[in-house]
C-alpha cells in the first residue's frame, strides 16, 4: 500500500480516470483505489491492459470495472456513464486525464477533438452521475497551460494549444459545478519522463527531454506526477482552481 492517500479516505466513494490503462491514468487509479474507492478503468484499445489491472486491484478489496470506451464519440460515452450507473450508481470523482495529439494517422482536427471537444463531452455526460461533494480534476502540462505567454517546442504546440483549449472550454462551466457543489481543479506538470508524449517529443526532437530536465532541475516521473493527481481528487480546492506541479520558473503566467 502506497501512502499518497491516506488508508480509507476514499471508502465508498467510486472513481472514473480516462485513459487509465497506462502510464498517469493507471498509477492515478491506483492510487485512489488504495485509498479505497470503487474504480472504473477506462481505455481505448489496451483491453489486457487494462483487465490485468483491473484484476490487481480488486485484490485490494475493492471494485474495478472496466470500461472501453472512445471519448471522441459521444455515444460511445454515453454508452460509458451507462455502464457505470448501472454498475454504481453514481461518480464522486472524474479525472479527466486521457489526451493526445501526436499520434500518427489522425486527422488534422484530432487534437482539438480529443484535447477540448471530449473532455467538455465526457463531463457534461458525467453530470447526472455527479452529486453534491464529488470532485472533477483535468490533467494538463505546464507548455498547454501557459501556451499564451511562454512558446513550447513546435512539435508539441498544436497538441498545446488544443488542451488550453480544453481547459479552458471547461473553466467555463466552473460556475454550474460550483452551484451544485461540485469541485473543479486543473493539475498542471512539467514534461513527465516516462510518458508516450515524452517519447514521441524525444523522437521528434532528440535531447528535447534532456534539456527540459537540466533547464528544470528535475523532471516528475509517472508515479510520482500521478501522486499529486490522485491528491488533487480529495484536497481542497486551490482559490485559483489551478494545482501546479513541479518547477515553474520557465513560464510565464498570464
Amino acid at each position: 500500500m502506497s501512502d499518497v492517500l491516506p488508508a480509507g479516505s476514499l471508502a465508498g466513494k467510486v472513481a472514473l480516470v480516462t485513459g487509465s490503462s497506462r502510464g498517469i491514468g493507471a498509477d492515478t487509479v491506483r492510487y485512489l483505489a488504495e485509498a479505497g474507492a470503487d474504480v472504473v478503468i477506462n481505455f481505448r484499445n489496451k483491453a489486457p491492459r487494462a483487465e490485468k489491472l483491473a484484476t490487481q486491484l480488486r485484490e485490494l478489496g475493492g471494485r474495478a470495472l472496466v470500461v472501453g470506451a472512445d471519448l471522441t464519440d459521444p455515444a460511445s460515452v454515453a454508452e460509458m456513464m451507462e455502464k457505470i450507473r448501472a454498475e454504481y450508481g453514481r461518480l464522486d470523482v472524474l479525472v479527466l486525464n486521457a489526451s493526445g495529439g501526436m499520434e500518427a494517422g489522425m486527422a488534422e482536427d484530432y487534437a482539438l477533438t480529443l484535447n477540448r471537444d471530449a473532455q467538455v463531452s465526457v463531463l457534461e455526460t458525467a453530470l447526472p452521475l455527479l452529486g453534491e461533494g464529488a470532485r472533477v480534476v483535468f490533467v494538463t502540462s505546464h507548455q498547454a497551460h501557459f501556451i499564451r505567454t511562454t512558446p513550447t517546442m513546435p512539435e508539441y504546440k498544436p497538441v498545446a494549444l488544443s488542451k488550453r483549449a480544453g481547459e479552458d472550454a471547461l473553466r467555463e462551466l466552473i460556475p454550474s459545478l460550483t452551484e451544485n457543489g461540485i469541485g473543479f481543479t486543473v493539475v498542471s506538470g512539467d514534461m513527465i519522463e516516462g510518458t508516450i508524449t515524452a517519447t514521441l517529443l524525444e523522437r521528434a526532437n532528440p535531447g528535447a527531454i534532456a534539456g527540459r530536465r537540466e533547464s528544470a532541475g528535475k523532471l516528475y516521473n509517472v508515479s510520482e506526477f500521478a501522486a499529486e493527481v490522485a491528491r488533487a481528487a480529495v484536497e481542497p480546492v486551490p482559490s485559483d482552481n489551478t494545482r501546479l506541479v513541479g518547477d515553474t520558473s520557465d513560464f510565464v503566467a498570464e
